[in-house]
């Protein structure tokens, strides 16, 4: 799963993600098990609306160094080919 994230282009973050999922730009989504769901429930929305796959098996520690970058991240989306 996380191998997946390392090998394709993304985005990271909400803001972000939001952006691409507006845009039909994202495949598959990943959200953080232990983000705030709060925080989360708008782009889960979003989601659903544009019927993209999402996983939420991954800690925030995990998303982000699957990400490469030094800090948890609570989303990561991953972009279409």
């Amino acid at each position: 799963m996380l191998s997946e994230v390392a090998s394709r282009r993304k985005v990271v973050g909400l803001k972000q993600s939001a952006r691409a999922l507006r845009e039909g730009s994202v495949s598959k989504v990943f959200f953080a098990c232990d983000a705030d769901p709060m925080v989360l429930a708008k782009l889960e929305a979003l989601c659903r609306q544009h019927g993209i796959a999402v996983e939420k098996e991954a800690t925030m520690t995990q998303l982000g160094q699957a990400a490469g970058i030094a800090v948890g991240a609570s989303v990561i989306a991953l972009l279409r080919d």
